[in-house]
């Protein structure tokens, strides 16, 4: 019979100063708000959006402590589902948030969802590629899992973005079409879900280079320290096989995952109230500054995968290939995948009209980006290189935002 578990290493000073800075916000921020109706004066306006970003910023590291101690303890993908879905959630939750909230943002979901999928698969894909090229030579990620993701990116995408401009009436998709799209996204994505957490979970789990093979005899052939990297990977994978099954895990140790769980849920809850005023706050000052429309949705997607960037970054240095994957491209999946269905729902709950269909110009990076992205899942050797490609295609983008 295991042994209690100590709530003290759940419930850190730090998770608790989390909590009250967090709430605390809420609290302030719910007692200011006759104050804070727009217009507000330029410098309070800009004290205010820093402070809330701050406090969201601050409680979604804390999301990510506490997803990355439940992945930690299931192991892949089980662990990383667990924080690619903690981000992805408070990203909905921010769109939603915009669209519930006052002014016209009938394009805040695609330019969020563009901007989302430009800055994971080539921004953080690209420094991760970059720099975990830079410092271990090749990189080889499990090929299986990431055309897996691959080919969900291109269906997703395609009917997020290309398919509305085809069917639809003014880049919408009609009513029906709406529920159909909806349905048949969820539907895929849950197929997805079940197939990653089942069938095919040893697709999206860390493999270490084949012996007997060029890349072998190249690894060999390198430094120390990299031969160290390589014998690292190589109990890492042996760990893999030796894992205790998922539901012997979540016997063995269900009071700290209940609890981890529950502080993730209530740390999470500060960001979705806050969600709400930094809408409606974030729209009122890139009105003033005359900003372009799509960069709100490229802020939120900054905002909100901040943390998750700095976990991929980390295990990129840390030569761990599938992680970086699973993050970035399970990330991207889940946002596509839940963004979609719910902001296509809202639209048809609230009689708003939902622009999807996206311009000739990020239609095109866009399929850049999915084939640069399916050529770097099927390379045998993926280097440095490859990493500069994405973040020449990210850096084409923001060019093409201003443009």
């Amino acid at each position: 019979m295991p042994s209690p578990f100590p709530f003290g290493r759940v419930l850190t000073p730090v998770a608790i100063a989390r909590l009250v800075i967090g709430w605390g916000a809420v609290g302030a921020l719910a007692a200011a708000g006759p104050l804070l109706a727009p217009p507000v004066a330029g410098p309070v306006l800009l004290i205010v959006l820093a402070v809330i970003i701050a406090v969201i910023l601050l409680c979604s590291f804390g999301v990510v402590h506490e997803a990355e101690a439940l992945a930690r303890r299931l192991g892949d993908p089980y662990g990383t589902l667990i924080l690619t879905l903690s981000i992805v959630t408070i990203e909905v939750v921010l769109i939603a948030a915009v669209m519930l909230g006052p002014g016209d943002h009938t394009t805040i979901a695609r330019d969020s969802v563009m901007a989302v999928s430009m800055i994971i698969l080539n921004l953080i894909v690209g420094v991760c590629l970059l720099l975990g090229g830079i410092r271990h030579g090749d990189l080889r990620a499990n090929r299986t899992g990431a055309l897996a993701y691959t080919t969900l990116l291109v269906v997703l995408c395609t009917t997020a973005f290309a398919l509305p401009a085809a069917i639809g009436t003014a880049g919408s998709y009609s009513s029906v079409q709406a529920v159909t799209v909806a349905v048949m996204t969820v539907g895929l994505y849950g197929f997805f879900l079940w197939r990653q957490t089942g069938a095919q979970a040893a697709d999206f789990q860390e493999v270490a280079a084949p012996a007997g093979t060029d890349i072998g005899a190249i690894i060999g052939q390198r430094t120390a320290s990299t031969g160290q990297r390589t014998a690292s990977t190589e109990q890492q994978t042996a760990s893999i096989e030796q894992r205790p099954a998922i539901g012997a895990v979540i016997t063995a140790h269900r009071s700290e995952l209940l609890a981890r769980t529950a502080l993730l849920i209530v740390t999470v809850l500060p960001i979705v109230l806050l969600s709400h005023d930094l809408a409606a706050l974030l729209d009122d000052g890139l009105g003033r500054l005359g900003a372009p429309a799509a960069l709100a949705g490229v802020l939120i997607a900054m905002i909100v995968f901040t943390p998750e960037s700095i976990t991929a970054v980390r295990a990129a240095l840390g030569g761990e290939t599938q992680r970086v994957v699973n993050l970035c491209h399970g990330a991207l999946v889940s946002t596509v995948g839940l963004t979609i269905p719910t902001v296509l729902v809202i639209g048809l709950l609230t009689g708003q009209q939902v622009v999807l269909a996206e311009s000739a110009a990020n239609l095109l990076l866009l399929g850049i980006t999915l084939a640069l992205t399916a050529v770097t899942a099927t390379s045998p050797r993926v280097t440095a290189m490859h990493g500069a490609a994405h973040l020449m295609v990210f850096g084409l983008y923001v060019l093409v935002l201003f443009s």
